[in-house]
Parts: C-alpha cells; structure tokens; sequence
C-alpha cells in the first residue's frame, strides 16, 4: 500500500547493561531496513540519572518523550528483564503507541515480599565500596545459561565487565524501581497487538510457567523457548531473536496494511488516494 512504512522498533535493555546488548540486532534489524531506537535508561549508558523517586512510570515517561522528540508515534517495543518491565510500564500509559510487542526474560507478577527485600538489599550492597564488586562477581554470570557460561567464557566476561562499569546509583535506583513495580497481568490481557514472549530454556530467573501464562494473557501473544539460553538471550542467541523481531515486526507491518485497507474500504470518494 502506498504511504506504508515499516513499524518502527524500540530495543530495552537488561540490567545492570545498556543499549549495547542489543547491538546484533539493531545491525540486523536496520540491515533489513528497520527503524531502530535503542534508548539506554536513565543513569546507564552516560544518561544522567536525575533527581525523580525510582519509579518505571518515569522510564516509561522518558520513552515517550524521547520518541516525541523524534516525531515517532507508534512503535514495537521488545524489551528483555528489566527492558520488558519498562514495555508493561509503557504499554500501562501508552498502550495507543505500541503496535507489536517482545518480552524476552521478564515477568508479568509483581514481587512478592520476600523478592522486594531481596531488590532492595542489592541495591543497598549496591552502593557499599566495600562489597559491591564481589557482588558483581557473583551475581553477574548467573544472568546466562549453564551452556553459555560452559563453552563461551568471553561472553561471560563480557557481561561481567558491562555490569561492573554500570553506575551504581543507577542499579540501585534501577531496582528499587523494579521493586515497586505493579501486577501487569490486566495489561497484557488488553494488548491486543502481535506478541512474542521469548524464554530461555536455561533461565534461571524466570520459570518457564511465567513465560508461558504471559503468552497465554496476551491476546495474540506466542510463545517462543530458545534452547541453551539463559536470561540475557539477545546476547546469548543473536541471530534467534532477531529472527523472531524480523517476524514480529512482519506481523506488525500486515497488521496496518489491514487497517489501512479496512479505512480506505470505509472512504467511498471514488479514488485510492494515499
């Protein structure tokens, strides 16, 4: 259809990394002649913090105006961990912009208690000089499958060296936002758009349960298992989950190509002017 345009696709990025996790894909994605926005949150990436309560409606608040300032209004957004808490986030204030959606290692259930203490804890330790590197250390390799960690050292390493160069404010801030975070199950159920939830079949932070009652609350939403990824699987799996965002951003494509065949269908002036 003439005036058609390719949706374009907002990548949200994990924690405690950046935009920078997503490079595979963004190279892919405009390869294949995508827009690609790949925003880092607040305090990551060489964003400042700023002085706002933790909060993700105040990420999802950032998104907006930074996709205002480039004169976008609709996009797909695919977010993975605390990048598909920002998406639910988003989806919460501006669900009228969101035209396809991929949550990749992310939840839909608030914290239990006992999770919110965990969160708020990191992010105390977080900021302890004394003991924030060995936290790193510890906690850092666990964001990727057995499979990973066994036959790709470098990219452990790699992860590993982005966590600890995260600001440590901004991981604190970060999670005690996330902490705070409400049930999103009521959102999903209203987004009616194409979905992929995407897990890793060596995750060790998201059950695949989880993953599979997102999918199913979604209206249109699928899920996908990669095989011998972790929680981090657009590191893990490159060429897999840009696949699945190839995909997406097809379905999202013949989604306004039907829309915009329904409204000239309903435009009765004689001609196919665009």
């Amino acid at each position: 259809m003439c005036g058609l345009r390719n949706v374009p696709i907002v990548l949200l990025h994990a924690l405690p990394l950046s935009s920078v996790m997503w490079q595979a894909q963004a190279a892919s994605l405009r390869a294949h002649g995508h827009t690609v926005i790949t925003p880092d949150q607040r305090g990551f990436g060489g964003n400042p913090l700023g002085t706002a309560a933790p909060s993700l409606h105040t990420v999802a608040d950032d998104l907006a105006a930074l996709l205002d300032e480039r004169g976008v209004h609709s996009v797909a957004l695919a977010g993975c961990s605390m990048g598909g808490y920002v998406a639910m986030a988003f989806l919460r204030r501006y669900r009228h912009r969101v035209r396809a959606l991929a949550l990749l290692g992310t939840r839909a259930a608030a914290d239990t208690p006992e999770t919110v203490a965990k969160r708020i804890g990191f992010a105390d330790l977080m900021l302890d000089d004394s003991r924030r590197d060995h936290l790193v250390a510890r906690t850092t390799p666990l964001l990727l499958g057995t499979t990973t960690r066994d036959r790709h050292p470098g990219l452990v390493e790699r992860v590993t060296a982005m966590a600890a160069a995260a600001a440590p404010e901004a991981v604190a801030w970060a999670q005690r936002a996330i902490a705070a975070r409400p049930d999103s199950w009521s959102v999903l159920r209203d987004t009616d758009v194409p979905a992929v939830v995407v897990a890793g079949a060596e995750d060790e932070l998201v059950a695949m349960d989880e993953a599979a009652s997102m999918a199913e609350a979604l209206p249109r939403g699928r899920l996908v298992t990669v095989p011998a990824a972790g929680h981090l699987q657009p590191l893990e799996a490159p060429e897999y989950v840009t696949e699945l965002l190839i995909a997406l951003l097809d379905a999202a494509a013949a989604d306004r190509q039907h829309l915009s065949v329904e409204s000239s269908a309903d435009v009765e002036d004689g001609g196919n002017r665009c």
